[in-house]
C-alpha cells in the first residue's frame, strides 16, 4: 500500500500555511539520549544517557541524501565545516567570537539541516508497534532498552534512518497514559488509497475520526485516525513518494512570530521542495486562540546543524530562549544545544559532524 522511492535533492523551500479547525510533565520521564523535561513553568530539567546515540530531526538547508552520509560525506563536510578548536576546558569553542545579526543570518542559509526523527511518549509500546507496522506500513528499525534509567525506545519508519525520517517513540517504565494536550496537532502519512488504508485500521481496532473524503476546498482525499495513544494521524491520498511520513502539524499562537522565527533563523517554516516528496512542519493558527496546553505526551524535535555554537546565536537573534547552552555532552562530546521556540516548542539542535561518528 505504501511505497517509497528513492530520495531526490528538493530545489527549493516550500512555505504551506493551513487554517485547521492533564498531567504535568513529569521531570523523571526520559527521552533519549537526552531529554528535555518541562514541568509547564521556566524549569527546564535535562537527562542523559551514555548508552544511547543522538537521534534527531532535522530542519536546514537541503542536500541530497546520498552526499549527507557515509564516509565521503563525513570527509566533505569536515573539509568545509566551520572551523573549531579546543578551549582550555577541553569543550570546543568557535574560533572566532565576533558575531553580526547579518553574519549568521548568511551562514544560517547555507547550513546543511535535514529531518530525522520526532519525540514522543507512548504509554504501551507493543501495542502501539503493531499498529503503526500493521495499519500504516511502518517497519521497526530498530528497538533499544536502558534499564538502569528506566525506558526503552523504538524507532519506526518507511526506511533507513540514515535516509529517513523516522518516529522515535519513548516508554518510560510504569506510565501507561500521557496529555497530548491542544498544542500538539497531527502527524501526516502519504497513502496510495486512503480508503483501503481506513478500511484497514477499522478491521484492526483503530478509531477514525475523520472518513475519507476530499479535503475543504480541495480534491485531494484525506481521513483522519488516532494511534492506541490518541495521537491523531491524517493519512493523504498520494502517489509513490520518497517520504511517506510527511507531517508534524503544530499550532501556534502568533503565526507571523512563528514564520519568522523558522524562516528566518533557522530556514525551515515548512520544507524543501514539494510536499509529496518530503517531510515538512506544518504550523497553524487558529483564530483568536493564542496559547495552547502542550500536555506531556509529545516531546521534541531534534535539529541537524554544522556549528551549535552559530545556531545559538541565531536561536537568540529570532527570540527563541535557549535551554542549555552549545557544547559537548558528558561521554561522547556530541555538542548541541537546545531551545523554546516563541511558542515554547522544544527543539534540539545536534553537530551533523557528531552525529554522523555515531552512525559509523
Amino acid at each position: 500500500m505504501l511505497r517509497t522511492l528513492p530520495i531526490a535533492s528538493p530545489s527549493s523551500l516550500t512555505v504551506s500555511t493551513y487554517n485547521k479547525t492533564s498531567l504535568p510533565s513529569q521531570s523523571s520521564l526520559k527521552l533519549s539520549p537526552f531529554c528535555v523535561n518541562n514541568d509547564g513553568g521556566n524549569n527546564i530539567s535535562y537527562c542523559y544517557s551514555t548508552s544511547r546515540r543522538l537521534a534527531l530531526f532535522q530542519l536546514g538547508a537541503a542536500i541530497p541524501q546520498s552526499h549527507f552520509f557515509g564516509a565521503k560525506a563525513l570527509k566533505l563536510l569536515r573539509a568545509e565545516g566551520s572551523t573549531i578548536e579546543a578551549s582550555t576546558s577541553g569543550n570546543m569553542a568557535p574560533t572566532s567570537n565576533t558575531v553580526t545579526e547579518q553574519n549568521v543570518l548568511d551562514w544560517v542559509k547555507s547550513d546543511k539541516r535535514r529531518m530525522l526523527h520526532v519525540v514522543y511518549r507512548v504509554g504501551d509500546l507493543d501495542k502501539t508497534i503493531k499498529f503503526y507496522t500493521e495499519c500504516l506500513g511502518m517497519k521497526l528499525l530498530r528497538k533499544r532498552d536502558i534499564p538502569e534509567d528506566r525506558y526503552t525506545n523504538a524507532f519506526l519508519g518507511y526506511g533507513p534512518e540514515d535516509s529517513h525520517f523516522v518516529v522515535e517513540l519513548t516508554y518510560n517504565y510504569g506510565v501507561d497514559k500521557y496529555d497530548i494536550g491542544t498544542g500538539f496537532g497531527h502527524f501526516g502519512i502519504a497513502v496510495e488509497d486512503v480508503a483501503k488504508t481506513v478500511d484497514l485500521v477499522k478491521a484492526k481496532g483503530g478509531k477514525v475520526t475523520r472518513e475519507p473524503g476530499p479535503v475543504k476546498g480541495g480534491n485531494t482525499v484525506i481521513a483522519f485516525i488516532e494511534d492506541p495513544d490518541g495521537y491523531k494521524f491524517e493519512l493523504l491520498e498520494r502517489g509513490p513518494t520518497p517520504e511517506p511520513l510527511c507531517q508534524v502539524m503544530l499550532r501556534v499562537g502568533d503565526l507571523d512570530r512563528a514564520i519568522n522565527f523558522y524562516k528566518k533563523y533557522t530556514i525551515a517554516v515548512m520544507g524543501y521542495g514539494p510536499e509529496d516528496k518530503n517531510a515538512v512542519l506544518e504550523l497553524t493558527y487558529n483564530h483568536g486562540v493564542t496559547e495552547y496546553d502542550k500536555g506531556n505526551g509529545y516531546a521534541q524535535i531534534a535539529i541537524g546543524t554544522d556549528d551549535v555554537y552559530k545556531t545559538a546565536e541565531a536561536i537568540k537573534l529570532s527570540g527563541g530562549k535557549i535551554t542549555r547552552e552549545p557544547g559537548p555532552l558528558p561521554g561522547i562530546n556530541t555538542k548541541i544545544t537546545a531551545c523554546l521556540d516563541p511558542d515554547g516548542w522544544k527543539s534540539v539542535f545536534v553537530d551533523n559532524l557528531d552525529f554522523l561518528k555515531e552512525l559509523e
